[in-house]
């Protein structure tokens, strides 16, 4: 038996750094996407991430949700279902509810299946709240602070200023912009803004919860140049630790991240790519069953 401690880090590393190289000499790359392995053994951190053409014609990125009675499926049973050439897990929900309930928006398709969170109790007080969000359309992606009523979706240029022990914020939807994409899925929280790191935790009010402390991570973000980056953080086991989202913030901000989101994470991290696992979750190589995915279509290859 080994043994180890996720939390062995009492603070974020600063300047964390990890060496990429093409994953597998390429063998999973495809008109579109490709595919890069990075670790520093130091820390130690295990991690891959996707980088995909959004411009390129054969690629469909959408978000997706489970199909079975329970409203769960793996990532590799949505991949095989959809016939998709990558998937990774999607949005916060709650794991013991049959069937599952998403926590946040999750929009498929011009179909609202579960309503934007609006507000939160932590410690007896209501808090209204924003959260990271991200949201396609045909041949656009866009990161934002969102709200809304039913299907009525309001975008915000910032996040509420909430603050752990201090009144809660008043969230005006005249403030908002209206923010109409075919798909979306809530997570949170915003990790990068304008190139830079802007961690949002305490403002999305994820305070007196463990999203913070270090976890495997599942991140999505896009570039200047019309990438898409997906990465998954391998975590809790001896070659990778996992990371607090400041450390989340700074890989996604090295791969040139003009905006960046924080995902589910923990033992729901999982990427799979051409029908292959290529992570291993939280040490192993079984997937957990998630209510909601990204789904990326590779059209031609």
């Amino acid at each position: 038996m080994v043994l180890f401690s996720c939390t062995s880090q009492d603070e974020p590393v600063e300047n964390i750094k990890l060496s990429w190289k093409s994953y597998r000499n390429g063998i999973f790359d495809s008109e579109g996407i490709r595919l890069f392995a990075g670790k520093n053994p130091d820390i130690p951190l295990k991690a891959f991430y996707a980088e995909i053409d959004l411009s390129s014609p054969n690629i469909d990125v959408e978000v997706v949700s489970g199909n079975d009675d329970d409203l769960k499926e793996t990532p590799s049973q949505i991949a095989e279902r959809l016939n998709s050439c990558l998937v990774v897990n999607g949005g916060y929900f709650w794991m013991d509810k049959n069937p599952a309930k998403h926590v946040g928006l999750l929009k498929t398709r011009d179909t609202t299946i579960s309503a934007p969170l609006i507000s939160v109790l932590r410690k007896g007080k209501r808090y209204y709240t924003t959260r990271g969000t991200i949201g396609f359309s045909k041949d656009s992606v866009d990161i934002s602070w969102v709200s809304g009523r039913k299907d009525t979706l309001f975008s915000f240029q910032n996040s509420l200023n909430n603050q752990v022990n201090k009144p809660p914020a008043i969230l005006d939807f005249k403030k908002g912009t209206h923010w109409e994409v075919e798909s979306a899925i809530s997570g949170g929280p915003v990790l990068v803004q304008n190139n830079s790191i802007f961690v949002t935790d305490e403002e999305e009010v994820f305070f007196g919860t463990t999203i913070p402390d270090i976890h495997p991570r599942t991140a999505i973000g896009y570039t200047e140049e019309g990438k898409l980056i997906i990465l998954v953080v391998d975590g809790r086991q001896p070659s990778s630790r996992g990371v607090y989202l400041e450390e989340l913030a700074q890989i996604m901000v090295n791969l040139n991240c003009v905006k960046a989101l924080n995902l589910d994470g923990g033992g729901s991290s999982a990427l799979v790519v051409n029908n292959q696992l290529i992570n291993k979750p939280s040490g192993t190589s079984k997937e957990r069953e998630v209510m909601s995915a990204i789904a990326v279509t590779c059209y031609g290859n």
